[in-house]
């Protein structure tokens, strides 16, 4: 397949270098020191087990120099799509999929449900509607992304653990072109299973990172040190609970207990999660689409939200005050 990914950081690298290696026709678009170390030498995994992997890609910061595509898969944050959505359309051909690979709630969540909220727009998640009015939803493939990965130089990225991309149509139908993107991940090495309900598994990714992400960027902790210090594991049960009854309000159903969720989280041991890895980068946070998107379903929905709002507003300023300093924070031995 022709495949470009839009936003070559951990997880688009990682899936450059991957389905390349299968035998992908793949082009990223990435820029600075990360761009410029990807033409000069081609980008570099470190897989979990040491081994590494060299993919000499076709790589450019200009979307329209890409050319038709058959697969755009959009690797940035959530926050960054709306920055490009208007420029996508240079790689279109009548076929072209394009799989949002964003943490949190997708813009699309109200789109073919066919339920009571049909239709609603989430400000949080796309403000204005720019996401929806330029990306038509016809043309969207849903994932969940589950492998975690960091940038560890330009160019180089290294597989921390995970190996799934769930996928599914937006209005989860069973289709040939989901079949045929799941097809072409496995053959690049990941799990990916086709799904059934792909809300649910929205869900099921999020009741953790709607509360670990925003926990440790404040606290500075691991994964496993959040969930074993008792006060900590107890808010981010507060959290899932609060999300867990939006979430079942709106038909969603866990296959996994609130327990066991957390005791996944804790199993990927001492993990510093995306966002606070954002934080120690200085980079903007993704709040919107793992939090806020939580809190604006719940006054939708009727449904109150107090952890979940005290934890929000204290990481938007957090990340209120890093942007205005231009700042970064790191806790550093004394």
């Amino acid at each position: 397949m022709r495949i470009c990914i839009v936003g070559a950081g951990s997880i688009g690298g990682l899936l450059g270098v991957r389905l390349a290696q299968s035998g992908n026709d793949v082009t990223l678009i990435a820029r600075g020191p990360n761009l410029a170390a990807v033409q000069k030498d081609g980008m570099r995994l470190v897989e979990e087990d040491g081994t590494e992997i060299v993919a000499r890609l076709k790589a450019t910061h200009r979307i329209q120099e890409a050319g038709p595509q058959d697969l755009v898969i959009l690797g940035m944050k959530a926050h960054q799509v709306a920055a490009v959505v208007e420029e996508l359309p240079a790689m279109y051909t009548d076929d072209t999929m394009v799989m949002t690979a964003q943490n949190g709630i997708p813009w699309w969540y109200f789109c073919k449900t066919g339920g009571d909220y049909e239709g609603q727009r989430l400000e949080s998640v796309d403000p204005g509607g720019r996401v929806a009015d330029h990306l038509p939803v016809d043309r969207v493939i849903g994932t969940v992304v589950y492998p975690a990965a960091e940038i560890t130089s330009p160019g180089v990225i290294r597989h921390i653990e995970g190996n799934r991309f769930s996928v599914g149509e937006v209005d989860n139908a069973d289709t040939p072109r989901i079949q045929q993107v799941s097809q072409t991940l496995r053959e690049a090495g990941f799990k990916a299973p086709v799904l059934s309900d792909i809300r649910a598994e929205i869900w099921l990714k999020l009741w953790g990172n709607l509360s670990f992400n925003p926990i440790s960027a404040l606290t500075h902790a691991t994964l496993e040190d959040l969930c074993r210090f008792p006060l900590t594991r107890t808010l981010v049960a507060n959290m899932m609970t609060e999300a867990q009854t939006i979430a079942e309000h709106l038909g969603i159903r866990f296959r996994v207990s609130l327990e066991k969720r957390i005791a996944g989280g804790e199993a990927v041991g001492a993990h510093k999660t995306s966002m606070l890895q954002d934080i120690e980068a200085g980079r903007p946070l993704e709040i919107e689409a793992l939090v806020g998107s939580v809190v604006e379903l719940g006054r939708i929905t009727g449904i109150p939200t107090p952890s979940i709002d005290a934890i929000y507003a204290v990481t938007k300023l957090l990340a209120h005050t890093l942007d205005t300093q231009q700042g970064q924070l790191r806790v550093a031995p004394r």
